[in-house]
């Protein structure tokens, strides 16, 4: 594991840190928005008074957080895709791949990194009953501790059965500012969330208090797209019932899958599904890089308080 020199000199100095993902910039966008929208949501994060460690393998090392030109590589250049139980294969062979929701995360917490980016997460996909098609995302939030923040889960999925998974594997799913699971393009996919935080504190306060539990999942928060920003969700079902019987049609499946429907869907809706892609990744940097400051100020109070509390020496 490599660290950039910003990265390293944040974790020496303790300014927050946001982690973000590299599958949404080489399997989920087209060149040149993708290096537009990496560039601005690193540009965010500093902006709010973080750092952003963006994470990719490259020639067989995990980087966490990437250079002007390596992010310009992943950016344009082919990438594996790789999920947590690709990373020792990519390592072994020292090959050059973009990291999605449960490498980053796995990567992430290694690291250090409590506060974690990245535009939906994978979950239970539609037709599960005769596929058995489950993203490797959901095992990897169940046993790694760092907070999602998302727009819910992808809206092509199976999202009542991606809900009850999550809940199922012990992970906690709170809506920011909301009380329903976000579906990603939409505000809102009617399914009650029973956890509900309207602060960055608060959601500071709960992943404190996840640790000192010992609760080894993730957090996930879910994070609405602005209503301005958003496709409302009975306009775009009809899409992305078109796009999945195509992929059925087509036999495609698997790590393909969800890249060719994102591609499908920027066809069918003449490119409102990617401009809301961009605005929902630009809202949950910012909202990530808050709680990492939140965090940031609840260890600085903490520290502040045990010396109030220290007798002095004789």
């Amino acid at each position: 594991m490599k660290y950039s020199d910003e990265v390293a000199k944040a974790k020496g100095s303790g300014v927050p840190i946001v982690a973000l993902e590299t599958t949404i910039l080489s399997h989920g966008m087209p060149y040149p928005q993708n290096l537009e929208t990496a560039r601005d949501v690193e540009r965010i994060v500093r902006d709010a008074g973080g750092v952003p460690a963006t994470i990719a393998v490259l020639k067989g090392e995990i980087q966490v957080g990437l250079d002007a030109k390596q992010l310009e590589r992943v950016a344009f250049e082919p990438m594996l895709k790789l999920g947590r139980a690709d990373l020792a294969y990519a390592l072994a062979k020292g090959a050059d791949g973009a990291t999605t929701v449960a490498a980053t995360a796995h990567c992430a917490a290694i690291a250090g990194i409590r506060v974690f980016a990245t535009g939906g997460i994978g979950g239970v996909h539609r037709g599960v009953e005769s596929t058995m098609d489950i993203s490797g995302d959901l095992d990897t939030l169940a046993s790694t501790p760092i907070a999602v923040v998302c727009a819910g889960a992808k809206a092509i999925l199976d999202l009542p059965k991606t809900l009850e998974a999550l809940e199922t594997r012990g992970i906690p799913v709170v809506g920011f500012r909301t009380s329903e699971l976000p579906a990603f393009w939409s505000r809102s996919s009617e399914l009650p969330l029973s956890l509900r935080a309207e602060s960055t504190q608060e959601i500071a306060a709960m992943i404190d208090a996840q640790e000192t539990l010992g609760l080894r999942s993730a957090i996930v928060v879910a994070n609405p797209i602005s209503p301005d920003d958003e496709i409302p969700a009975q306009t775009l079902q009809v899409q992305i019932d078109a796009a999945i019987a195509e992929a059925s049609a087509a036999r495609i499946s698997g790590k393909a899958l969800t890249p060719w429907l994102l591609d499908r869907l920027f066809t069918l809706t003449e490119g409102r599904t990617l401009r809301a892609n961009v605005a929902l990744v630009r809202s949950n940097a910012r909202l990530a890089a808050e709680i990492a400051l939140s965090l940031r100020d609840r260890a600085s109070s903490a520290r502040a308080d045990a010396r109030r509390n220290t007798p002095p020496q004789p």
